[in-house]
């Protein structure tokens, strides 16, 4: 039976905001046990490059668009984050199109703008989901052609209510599209600051409604590679089961990808307790980050991930963008 406490978080949480019990949609096939077998190009696929992205390049989100591969990315400059585009037909040589999206004075936004995006096609047009502000939310901008954008002039996903497991924070959206429905998963803090993973379903991308049971995932014992926190989950299905990497960082802000599994989105298993992918190149020695995903039609999936040369939970880190791919090797 739950306690009084209980009860009374759980009164606050119903009538504050959009909360609902939902699930993802049953993944096509049995179920099956694999083991992941990466394929890591040594070298970073987008360096920093000059001015506005002259730090850290970073946070891909890589989508297929106008016959081509679209990289809605961030870059920092030493000062502020900003939003790029660049186009490939390999996903390993990119040819920049140019900053594409600012933080917006005199917004919600404020000064600060990560990206940490999501994008997805969607009715022959590009959405995409990104966190600013302060505290950080969720906001969306749309474009026809990846780089003429308008922004909602709100954010779409906001903080949870006093004292719950996202109240100072909602950040690091990917966002799938499934069964008609789009579902977002994305990092939430708390006062004390950890940050784990959650869950939220929408019909259109702006109004959202967030799992009541959230968080979906639970940082690591101490001592493990996501022992301090949680954050830019990359979702896909495969194998009878719905997949997920994810950023995990250690007490010394060291940062490595682990991989979690799920019948339904909202129970989710971690498939090892130590990361499946972590730096093996000078350029990515402390810091793997920012997974993004593709499935090809043989099932092999394709990963483009950040990675950094020195430990920091965000920016001045050397940033890069690397390539890599997963395939899920059954053991059976």
């Amino acid at each position: 039976m739950r306690s009084r406490g209980a009860a009374a978080v759980a009164l606050v949480l119903a009538g504050c905001g959009r909360y609902a019990d939902f699930a993802l949609p049953a993944p096509t096939g049995p179920a099956r046990e694999v083991k992941p077998r990466f394929v890591v190009e040594p070298k970073p696929v987008m360096d920093p490059g000059a001015g506005w992205e002259s730090v850290d390049v970073l946070n891909p989100s890589v989508l297929w668009h106008g016959g081509k591969l679209l990289n809605i990315y961030s870059a920092y400059d030493g000062k502020t984050w900003h939003t790029g585009m660049a186009e490939s037909v390999s996903g390993l040589t990119w040819e920049r199109r140019g900053r594409v999206l600012s933080p917006g004075p005199g917004t919600w936004e404020g000064s600060y703008i990560a990206a940490n995006g999501s994008a997805l096609e969607r009715g022959g047009g590009i959405l995409y989901w990104y966190q600013a502000g302060s505290p950080p939310r969720i906001g969306l901008a749309r474009s026809r052609d990846g780089r003429e954008w308008s922004k909602h002039p709100t954010p779409v996903l906001e903080t949870g209510p006093r004292g719950s497991w996202d109240e100072r924070g909602v950040a690091d959206p990917y966002v799938i599209e499934a069964g008609g429905a789009l579902y977002m998963f994305f990092l939430g803090q708390n006062r004390a600051r950890q940050q784990r993973l959650g869950l939220a379903r929408s019909a259109d991308g702006v109004v959202w409604t967030k799992l009541r049971s959230n968080p979906i995932l639970e940082m690591g014992e101490d001592g493990a590679f996501d022992e301090n926190g949680l954050g830019e989950p990359a979702v896909w299905q495969s194998g009878g089961s719905w997949w997920m990497l994810y950023t995990g960082r250690d007490r010394h802000e060291n940062r490595r990808i682990g991989l979690a599994s799920s019948r339904d989105g909202r129970s989710w298993k971690r498939w090892s307790d130590t990361a499946v992918l972590a730096g093996g190149e000078a350029w990515n020695s402390r810091v793997v980050c920012d997974p993004t995903v593709l499935v090809d039609a043989k099932g092999t999936v394709r990963l483009w991930f950040g990675g950094g040369d020195r430990a920091h939970p965000a920016e001045n880190i050397h940033g890069r963008i690397g390539y890599a791919e997963l395939e899920m090797v059954p053991t059976q």
